[in-house]
């Protein structure tokens, strides 16, 4: 099934997690014992599978996404590997529009796989939504190999490194760069 889901992904245009950050999100979901889960950026559902996988069983997966045709895809991949309807709330719209309508301290873990551009957006919106001990996972921070280059100056790289350096600064975040795929930013928050 998640095999389908990259697939499908691959046709419709989009690059899904890799089955090493999938299998990290996995692990954080499931080490936090996470119970709400909030996605932005739904894709065909590969990432929301794995981070489903690690969920309490009782969990919900929140996943935001403004392409009606890959939620429709990501739903029946959802379905296709045994998650009841009620284990996703799949909401059309944009991430900046539909997060200020979510619950302050609700989350256990945000997971952004969106347009960097965002970031910062993201882990402000993240503040509000985790809970304390809550985890904001931050997809793509690599920059496709450019973040370690000094001389990549690029609009995307530049943002990707003032994100890391924001969070790495704050009092608010105990964060570590995870290897895995296009590299992950996991942060907790204090």
């Amino acid at each position: 099934m998640l095999r389908t889901a990259r697939s499908l992904a691959r046709e419709v245009g989009l690059d899904a997690v890799t089955p090493g950050a999938g299998a990290a999100l996995r692990l954080l979901a499931a080490a936090g014992n996470a119970r709400a889960v909030v996605e932005i950026g739904t894709g065909t559902g590969v990432s929301g599978v794995w981070l489903l996988r690690g969920m309490r069983a009782d969990g919900v997966l929140t996943t935001i996404d403004v392409e009606v045709e890959h939620q429709r895809i990501a739903r029946r991949i959802f379905t296709e590997a045994g998650f009841a309807a009620g284990r996703t709330r799949i909401i059309t719209g944009r991430a900046f529009d539909v997060l200020p309508r979510l619950a302050d301290g609700a989350y256990d873990l945000l997971f952004v796989d969106a347009e960097v551009t965002g970031f910062h957006a993201c882990v402000e919106a993240a503040l509000r939504l985790l809970r304390p001990g809550g985890v904001l996972v931050l997809n793509g921070v690599l920059a496709g190999g450019r973040i370690g280059d000094p001389a990549a100056r690029d609009a995307e790289t530049v943002t990707v490194r003032e994100t890391i350096k924001a969070i790495r600064e704050s009092e608010h975040w105990i964060p570590a760069l995870l290897p895995a795929g296009h590299g992950l930013l996991a942060a907790v928050k204090c």
